[in-house]
């Protein structure tokens, strides 16, 4: 059992004795005075896990006491004796912050018994803390990386926000993490210990959907052979993820509306009214307010969710992290694989860096775990990427050229980008194949040896770069 220190404060000498004898047996540490201004005195220069403190005192005011040990120190858990046990006595140390009421005379086992609660207490505060760090840890921003000053922008929104009750609307294509933010958002908010339940609006019917937000009672339709429970009522101390709230249909979007108002919402099925504290953040990679003007999307719904909209970037807008991204999912295979690659080549990398992602980091992620799965080597370099990689550089400027000179100029940008890495690897793959032999390489590709080795020098590179 743990140990504690427990400070018992009471004018009746044989209380104090009796309690330093009982607690001391069960290995806890006991001081005790007779008087209220003394006892008070030994808590102020002291630490103290517990304080027993009788209510009538003849110097002193018990609830006073009470209320200033709970305002100095709100975690010391606060037991209050006293003869005098009415209910009204037991409220009012309550809302004092006493942890509970012990009415005299009472017995060891009584005083036992209720020590063990507050062991117990202590171990359930001491698990929820844990489980918290264990959270924020986890979706803490240095586990989001990014050092692109949009990102950067991002959590210090999220960092103004999470500790709020505000609904949150995240805005951005597919594969941009907003999942991810919504967990940091949850992770750093006063309901971190609490469950975070996500949902896709956009893969369930509606019919469906509605029982999964709402929960539904027994008969209410067929398949529903008992009642369940709604994710509004899951969630209810924690938070409620939305994502691609989009797909919602509008008899939905009214139902959700009512429960954002109202904090009230019906199961399926059923009559009586329940009561729901959901935190609810919302994602989409949809126009939300074009649908608006479309007449698909509430426009009243619209403004409830987006109270606080934060703007999650394409990775194509944040190239500058695409290295950070890639060996940070490279360490992760690396672990999950027992693979040991030390990284990209310069050109792999820059290769990487050109690319358009139209799935941004999710696709990133996967590109990266399929590389790992299928090598065999210690660097990722061009040529393996070209043969392994499925995604397409970037288009270099997607803007149609509106003159002669604008069409050349974006054909020489082409030449030097796209053109110039094919080439380049073109080089490296023959060297790497023929084993460095120049003169095997322009053969085995159908060149003359001086024209292969031109282009090796236009490319800096030398026999031994295979």
């Amino acid at each position: 059992m743990e140990a504690l220190d427990i400070l018992v404060i009471d004018d009746e000498p044989v209380i104090c004795d009796g309690c330093r004898m009982v607690l001391g047996e069960a290995g806890h540490r006991v001081e005790t005075f007779v008087s209220g201004c003394s006892g008070l005195d030994a808590f102020f220069n002291g630490r103290f896990d517990v304080v027993l403190l009788d209510l009538k005192l003849p110097d002193a005011d018990g609830m006073e006491i009470l209320e200033t040990i709970h305002s100095r120190q709100p975690n010391v858990y606060v037991i209050v004796m006293t003869g005098y046990s009415t209910v009204s006595n037991a409220i009012a140390a309550m809302k004092a912050g006493a942890f509970d009421f012990l009415p005299k005379p009472f017995s060891e086992d009584e005083l036992n018994i209720t020590l063990e609660r507050v062991l117990e207490n202590r171990r359930l505060v001491t698990e929820n803390l844990s489980m918290r760090r264990q959270l924020t840890e986890r979706f803490h921003f240095d586990n989001i990386v990014g050092e692109n000053p949009a990102i950067l922008k991002i959590f210090e929104q999220i960092k103004k926000v999470a500790p709020t009750d505000t609904t949150v609307l995240l805005y951005g294509e597919s594969g941009t993490g907003k999942e991810l933010f919504a967990r940091a958002i949850h992770a750093h908010s006063q309901r971190a210990a609490h469950q975070f339940v996500a949902l896709d609006c956009s893969t369930l019917a509606a019919g469906i959907l509605e029982s999964e937000l709402f929960g539904h009672v027994r008969g209410s339709f067929s398949g529903a052979v008992k009642d369940k429970q709604g994710i509004f009522e899951v969630a209810s101390a924690g938070t409620l993820f939305l994502d691609e709230i989009s797909g919602l249909s509008l008899e939905i979007q009214g139902k959700l509306l009512r429960v954002m108002e109202s904090g009230e919402f019906k199961r399926v099925g059923a009559t009586a009214v329940q009561k729901t504290n959901a935190r609810i953040i919302a994602a989409s990679n949809r126009d939300l307010k074009a649908m608006v003007d479309e007449g698909t999307f509430r426009g009243d719904l619209f403004y409830r969710l987006s109270v606080f909209p934060i703007f999650i970037p394409p990775l194509r807008e944040r190239r500058d992290d695409i290295p950070l991204l890639a060996a940070h999912f490279l360490k992760l295979f690396n672990k999950k694989t027992s693979k040991v690659i030390d990284g990209f080549t310069d050109d792999a990398m820059e290769l990487l860096v050109n690319q358009e992602w139209p799935g941004n980091v999710r696709q990133l992620k996967n590109v990266v775990e399929r590389l790992v799965i299928l090598s065999d080597r210690r660097f990722l370099d061009m040529v393996y990427l070209l043969d392994n990689l499925q995604a397409r550089p970037a288009a270099e400027g997607r803007n149609v050229p509106g003159s002669l000179s604008e069409l050349k100029a974006a054909k020489q940008k082409i030449l030097e980008g796209t053109f110039r890495q094919l080439e380049k690897a073109f080089i490296l793959k023959a060297l790497q194949e023929s084993n460095g032999n120049v003169s095997q390489a322009a053969a085995k590709v159908g060149m003359q040896r001086p024209n292969f080795h031109a282009l090796m020098r236009k490319h800096g590179i030398g026999a031994d770069s295979a």
